[in-house]
């Protein structure tokens, strides 16, 4: 599925949060959303969710304004993980999981070996197995995280909308949530995440920079996360050099200011 933005403004109590952004997203695309606090981040993820409608512009899939998508529709052409997750709610890891294939229950073409396989694959992928029966309250942030994110997996659709996926992530979940992200890509699904750590940004296929609502550059990593920019942007200053042990960049805020 093609996700196009073009020209997206939104407008709230006269506070324009996200302005003239348009993007152009390919089946397979793996986009980080990055930016300071305030930048309009999570407003474009929302916008192109079809959560919120563009005071101007549009968002379209495959050519059809979002706007113009019925509820069910939209689930099962984007899956969408916002920043909270709820905690005290009396469903088990499994059910939460479960949630991601509410959508295609009335479907004639979805068996229920196609929900199980889907809703498996999902929490071996996350790391859950052996959690399946405890309840989300019981679990701690991280575990709560995983759990959201496999709903959302779970969810099949051709878009998967992360906003700070690897919030509350020891380090090897982290790592994890990316490779999982990397093979989506793989499959031809579109990922497009909101994240506040720039090294993670550094290993996706294209980095959406934004300031003030308005996208500062737009391209590859190497295009994208280089000193001058993310100086001016953050307002603080950064290094980015090439990484000593792998592959790509490495992003270092100075410690002067």
């Amino acid at each position: 599925m093609r996700v196009s933005a073009t020209d997206v403004c939104y407008v709230t109590n006269d506070v324009e949060l996200v302005c003239d952004v348009s993007l152009d997203l390919a089946p397979g695309d793996r986009v980080a959303v990055v930016g300071p606090n305030g930048a309009g981040k999570s407003t474009l993820l929302s916008l192109l969710a079809g959560d919120l409608r563009p005071s101007r512009g549009s968002v379209t899939y495959d050519g059809t304004d979002v706007s113009t998508l019925a509820v069910r529709h939209l689930a099962t052409s984007r899956a969408f993980l916002g920043q909270r997750q709820a905690e005290d709610i009396a469903f088990n890891v499994r059910q939460v999981v479960e949630m991601g294939r509410y959508a295609y229950r009335d479907d004639a073409s979805n068996l229920p070996s196609d929900d199980r396989r889907a809703v498996t694959s999902a929490l071996e992928a996350l790391d859950l197995v052996g959690l399946e029966p405890r309840l989300v309250s019981s679990l701690s942030g991280g575990e709560r995280q995983r759990t959201a994110i496999a709903r959302t997996i779970a969810q099949e659709t051709p878009l998967l909308l992360l906003d700070e996926p690897t919030t509350a992530l020891d380090i090897g979940h982290q790592e994890m949530v990316l490779r999982v992200i990397r093979s989506l890509g793989g499959s031809g699904r579109t990922v497009v995440a909101v994240l506040h750590d720039l090294n993670m940004a550094t290993a996706f296929d294209q980095v959406v920079l934004l300031d003030g609502g308005g996208v500062a550059a737009y391209g590859a990593p190497e295009e994208v996360l280089n000193s001058r920019s993310l100086t001016k942007v953050y307002e603080h200053p950064i290094e980015v050099v090439k990484h000593p042990l792998r592959q790509g960049l490495l992003v270092l805020p100075s410690m002067e200011a």
